[in-house]
């Protein structure tokens, strides 16, 4: 029996079975990919309460539209002050992401305008500046957090340093699924790509998988692979110990800023042995909001890749 392991991305979600539950409609919806049918298990490595208090309402799994885009953050996640003190290059590295998003410049200050890049892939997202500007902030928080491991607080009493306790949940729900007899498709959209392969790379025990999907991936951005570990290198970037000669498929909408714009091509910076082989696949989502995982999930060519992945 396969199984795929889904790591979710950036922002608050519902509870764990509620998110869980919206994937796998989101792969099935329109005649789509039937995971009971194929006999396909699933699991969810869910992070969203090691940054938010209280899970997001159950209709803000959706993001597909403006109202649930607003649901999964508020101004205090996208509030930069903690950015002003941040080390020099903790701040370099966040400088560097938000320009490779679209954001001409960030200040640490919550009423800076960020203004957005002239031809950047975020300012052609036709989501109003109220939204997606505060998206892309609370992108940087995460992603700065989860490199840095930073210490988070997300309710009183509670404490982690966030990259150090995903990894203890990314590990238990890579084990778990490696119990079951396979094949296993390890699956990250958003920030959720970053974390997927960094226990690929970087995270004693786990166990290998037969393919690696990346969503929505913003491992095409400098600063995001300068900040992986082991250090990240273009030859040999493949996660070769847990993947092997397995597939991976990335895939990007060009209208998705987390991507990084010129950066959502993965296969010329994480070659294997010098050689390219990851599978860059182009997709068009609809509506205003490109990064929706629902919208990737109702792709024809995910769900296909998805399908042979896991009759392998």
């Amino acid at each position: 029996m396969a199984h795929i392991t889904f790591v979710h991305g950036i922002g608050n979600k519902p509870a764990p079975e509620t998110l869980l539950a919206h994937w796998r409609t989101a792969l099935l919806v329109d005649d789509g990919l039937d995971l009971d049918d194929l006999e396909v298990t699933s699991s969810m490595v869910y992070w969203a309460d090691l940054l938010y208090e209280n899970p997001a309402p159950a209709e803000a799994g959706n993001e597909s539209n403006e109202l649930e885009l607003e649901q999964g953050f508020d101004a205090t996640d996208a509030d930069l002050a903690w950015l002003d003190d941040a080390p020099a290059h903790e701040r370099e590295i966040v400088e560097g992401i938000a320009q490779s998003l679209g954001l001409a410049d960030v200040a640490g200050t919550p009423d800076a305008e960020d203004p957005i890049m002239t031809d950047s892939a975020l300012e052609a997202v036709p989501l109003p500046a109220v939204l997606k500007k505060p998206l892309m902030r609370v992108l940087l928080r995460d992603v700065h957090h989860f490199l840095f491991d930073v210490e988070f607080s997300p309710r009183p009493g509670q404490a982690h340093h966030l990259r150090t306790r995903i990894r203890e949940l990314v590990l238990e729900a890579l084990r778990e699924a490696d119990e079951q007899p396979g094949p296993h498709v390890l699956v990250g959209h958003s920030l959720g790509s970053v974390i997927a392969y960094d226990a690929l790379t970087a995270v004693d025990g786990v166990p290998p998988v037969d393919a690696f999907v990346t969503i929505g991936s913003p491992l095409g951005i400098s600063e995001v692979r300068e900040g992986l570990t082991p250090p990240w290198t273009r030859h040999d970037g493949w996660p070769s110990a847990r993947l092997g000669s397995g597939g991976w498929a990335n895939f990007y909408d060009p209208l998705d800023p987390v991507c990084g714009g010129l950066d959502r091509l993965l296969a010329p910076s994480f070659r294997r042995a010098g050689r390219k082989h990851v599978a860059d696949v182009h997709v068009t989502n609809t509506g205003s909001w490109r990064h929706s995982v629902e919208k990737y999930l109702g792709q024809g060519v995910v769900r296909d890749w998805l399908a042979n992945a896991t009759r392998a």
